[in-house]
């Protein structure tokens, strides 16, 4: 596999073969980005067409000496299934963003990306825990980052959570619960890619926060300006 030079990555992409790469490699490449993914085996024939590849693992830093330099750098990777059952890959999550974040400092990245979770939520204690310790070493890296905080995502092969609607319609009806439908409301596909596109194209000084609401304004922000 060629070694790419550093004028061939812009954005370097960890997860890009998960759920949400595979739909935001093919936005940015329509948006004129040059986009290096990292890839395990077999999963190159799912990166996008026009995207590059290096071979790593996350959990593994030497994946950092086969990068270029980048501007940003955006990392996907998560628990697919976070529950009971999981635990061991979602502490590994924790490792794999402490070796992103190392890899994203010796490419003198100038952006972060990560996508987090909603919280405080009643649910997935132990998953939020993990995303509050991901955060938390983002925050002392000394990076410029933006974090995303989705709870549901909604598109192909998620829709089940179309069934909760009735429950969150009761919630924001309810003083009382109206603020946690807010935070844990649920977001589309379209939305996340967009919301994830806005945080690279408009890289931030400091760390902050997309929010459920922030997500959907910043997903309708970018659709405006295409």
């Amino acid at each position: 596999m060629q070694k790419p030079t550093i004028e061939e990555c812009e954005i370097f992409v960890t997860g890009g073969a998960g759920y949400l790469g595979r739909y935001l490699i093919p936005r940015l490449l329509e948006r004129g980005h040059r986009v290096l993914a990292l890839v395990g085996p077999g999963t190159e024939r799912k990166i996008a067409p026009g995207a590059q590849t290096v071979a790593g693992d996350v959990l593994d830093f030497s994946y950092a000496e086969r990068i270029p330099s980048c501007d940003t750098f955006v990392h996907l990777v998560g628990a697919s299934h976070p529950g009971p059952a999981n635990a061991k890959e979602m502490r590994s999550d924790l490792a794999a963003i402490r070796v992103a974040i190392a890899a994203a400092l010796a490419a003198h990245a100038r952006n972060f990306v990560y996508v987090s979770v909603a919280q405080p939520a009643p649910v997935m204690k132990a998953y939020q825990q993990v995303r509050v310790q991901c955060e938390d070493a983002i925050r002392v890296s000394g990076l410029n980052a933006t974090i995303l905080r989705p709870w549901y995502v909604l598109g192909p092969g998620h829709r089940w959570p179309y069934l909760t609607l009735p429950l969150y319609w009761l919630m924001y009806a309810l003083p009382s619960t109206r603020d946690a439908a807010r935070r844990l409301g649920l977001v589309t596909l379209d939305d996340m890619i967009g919301a994830l596109t806005n945080a690279i194209e408009t890289p931030c000084f400091g760390v902050r926060t997309f929010r459920v609401i922030d997500i959907r304004a910043a997903g309708s922000d970018t659709a405006r300006g295409r």
